[in-house]
């Protein structure tokens, strides 16, 4: 049994900034690489969104003596212990019976458990093996989170003056529960805080080391007690300011990033996690337009975007995805003499498709994508990283040529990223009111 003593060199009463957290993220299949460790980057951000430090992650094998030896470890440094899988019904789910070992509590049988699995097998139009019934034993002093998209509930654990958390470890189930369940009752506990911790701004269309440069004095107004991180991604750029000590009130990092905002224009996007393609969604919807996309280099990438918004029929008329020229001069009525003089990788390449988009489908907007994404050398002196997006309005179509060197999966999303916010940027403008009623076609350098 584990010490009921606070972890060495943790505040006897943690708070968000003080408590220790550690993540067991459990499963062959990520240290042989097969699944990609999620749980880390939501888990961890989640965390930090509410004011907490993931201090540390461990990722180990399915075996019961490394589950032991672990779990032992981490419970007696930490205030908060997170595990993620091996809370399913197969014979390599062994974590639930090595944490109990180690707590030293029983594994009692929960009818409504039982239950609950029974009705799910039944709504999909399946019978429920035996070996389900392991997931309905749980901790007999701890409490059952709920799992509303699989079979496995969590499960929360408060002993020794510490907290076990123990989730499924599905995604889609996981994310959920931690933010609907977990979440919530640690801020109860004082263990995160009650709102986000920080302001931050999404930037797109300026470098990480611009940004920092263009809002160095806002920041060199408000002293020691601000504190800024920059975040980069593909094409954005996010800036979270935050003020640990204390220093500054929430409603006052709420007024720096107002100046941040307005010193940065069309290059700040949104407060928050808002994505581009999110932001040019309600831009779409307020205005009353439909958009449409083709893309080649991007494989249905920008067509997803949009596709994630909740109601997107409202706004998205439809995608188009052809690589190859017969696809566009048949779906989209490219000419054919113009993609044997141009090639399909060219500026009027993407005007033309675009605009076949638009007519189509009947949207107001438009965006294409066509490029060399990588994988092959590139052709007509485009090397591979050479990109071309076009964007169709009720007022002109234009294109502009990219370079993104880098592998094929970055470059695609900088490709998304860029025509997203070109996108984003003509909305504004029209929403201001800056509408030039005459129509234009160009290339833009």
């Amino acid at each position: 049994m584990v010490s009921a003593q606070q972890p060495e060199g943790v505040s006897p009463q943690p708070t968000a900034a003080t408590a220790r957290y550690e993540l067991l993220t459990l499963g062959d299949e990520l240290l042989l690489g097969l699944t990609a460790n999620g749980h880390l980057t939501f888990i961890g951000g989640q965390l930090g969104r509410r004011g907490a430090l993931l201090q540390r992650n461990i990722t180990i094998t399915d075996e019961a003596d490394a589950i032991v030896a672990q779990f032992r470890e981490s419970w007696a440094r930490s205030n908060v212990v997170i595990t993620t899988g091996g809370l399913g019904p197969t014979c390599d789910d062994r974590t639930r019976e090595a944490i109990a070992e180690v707590l030293g509590q029983k594994l009692v049988f929960e009818p409504t458990i039982e239950k609950a699995i029974e009705e799910r097998f039944a709504r999909f139009g399946r019978k429920m093996t035996a070996n389900n019934l392991k997931q309905a034993y749980v901790f007999e002093r701890g409490e059952v989170l709920p799992n509303a998209n699989g079979t496995a509930p969590g499960l929360w654990v408060e002993q020794d003056g510490r907290v076990l958390v123990m989730l499924p470890g599905p995604p889609n189930e996981l994310q959920p529960m931690f933010i609907d369940q977990v979440v919530p009752r640690l801020a109860r506990l004082g263990l995160l805080t009650e709102r986000e911790a920080y302001v931050q701004l999404r930037t797109a269309g300026i470098g990480e080391s611009a940004l920092e440069t263009k809002l160095q004095p806002i920041f060199d107004r408000h002293g020691a007690g601000l504190s800024v991180a920059f975040c980069a991604h593909q094409g954005a750029v996010d800036c979270r300011v935050s003020s640990p000590t204390g220093a500054l009130s929430y409603a006052q990092l709420e007024a720096v990033a107002g100046e941040c905002a307005q010193l940065l224009e069309d290059d700040f996007v949104c407060y928050g996690h808002d994505t581009l393609a999110h932001v040019c969604a309600e831009l779409l919807r307020t205005q009353e337009k439909r958009i449409a996309v083709v893309e080649t280099a991007t494989g249905g990438l920008l067509s997803n975007a949009f596709s994630e918004s909740c109601g997107a029929c409202k706004f998205f008329a439809g995608g188009v995805v052809c690589c190859s020229n017969d696809a566009k001069m048949q779906l989209l009525d490219v000419p054919e003499c113009l993609l044997l003089q141009h090639g399909a990788v060219s500026d009027e390449a993407a005007v033309a498709m675009v605009t076949g988009a638009a007519e189509n489908l009947a949207a107001d907007y438009a965006l294409a994508v066509t490029g060399f994404a990588g994988g092959a050398t590139g052709a007509g002196g485009n090397p591979v990283g050479t990109i071309f997006i076009a964007l169709f309005s009720p007022i002109g179509v234009w294109s502009k040529k990219l370079s993104y060197p880098g592998p094929r999966s970055t470059v695609k999303v900088r490709a998304v990223n860029a025509a997203l916010d070109w996108l984003r940027r003509e909305l504004l403008r029209v929403q201001r009111g800056g509408v030039v009623p005459v129509r234009r076609t160009g290339v833009m350098q």
